[in-house]
């Protein structure tokens, strides 16, 4: 539920409303069985929520439909229910169950390439870059390890001097081949010249 509600919204707006959310439906079947306009009601912060709601009841209607109630845990699974995808199921598999899952957000996509653990701009191809890459066991952490750095140093102007891997970053080296320590002037758009 609240990885569906994250979508275009922060975590802090998600997790205040979370507790509240749990209370009223504990589980999968009180979730399905849940009147649109009071489910609207609560999630109302999280923006988009009449999506979000119809999103959240489909996938809990399919939960008790076809698996009992109960999470499945396995990526196939996970990606069949309605308002679930990769991103989603990695999180649900990395953080819910316990079962290595590499979900790659805007901040991984991002970093990744920057330094050069990836490259691309499709999550799906950079996903398998990553764990083509790396070590099964360490998917989940390296996620949150990239989102945070994404979040807090590498952002879309990245702070590349608080940064601890810039010696080994193939951004920052194309920052100090070029001479330049802001790294939006050489991607500025060009200048159209009038029409006469």
């Amino acid at each position: 539920m609240a990885t569906i509600l994250s979508a275009q919204s922060t975590d802090v707006g998600v997790n205040q409303i979370t507790p509240t959310l749990f209370e009223w439906y504990p589980d999968p079947s009180a979730l399905a069985a849940a009147p649109t306009e009071q489910l609207e009601r609560l999630i109302l912060s999280t923006g988009f929520y009449r999506r979000k709601a119809k999103a959240l009841t489909k996938m809990a209607q399919a939960l008790v439909t076809r698996h009992a109630g109960q999470v499945p845990a396995d990526m196939n699974a996970l990606t069949a229910l309605p308002g679930v995808g990769r991103k989603t199921a990695n999180v649900v598999l990395g953080h819910a169950l316990g079962i290595p899952g590499l979900p790659v957000d805007r901040h991984v996509l991002r970093v990744s390439n920057r330094i050069g653990l990836a490259m691309g701009d499709d999550p799906v191809e950079v996903e398998a870059q990553l764990c083509a890459a790396l070590p099964k066991s360490t998917w989940t952490l390296a996620s949150d390890v990239l989102i945070l750095h994404g979040r807090r140093v590498c952002r879309p102007n990245p702070a590349c001097n608080e940064c601890s891997v810039r010696t080994s970053c193939n951004h920052y080296g194309r920052i100090i081949t070029t001479g330049s320590m802001k790294p939006k002037q050489r991607d500025a758009p060009r200048i159209r010249t009038p029409r006469h």
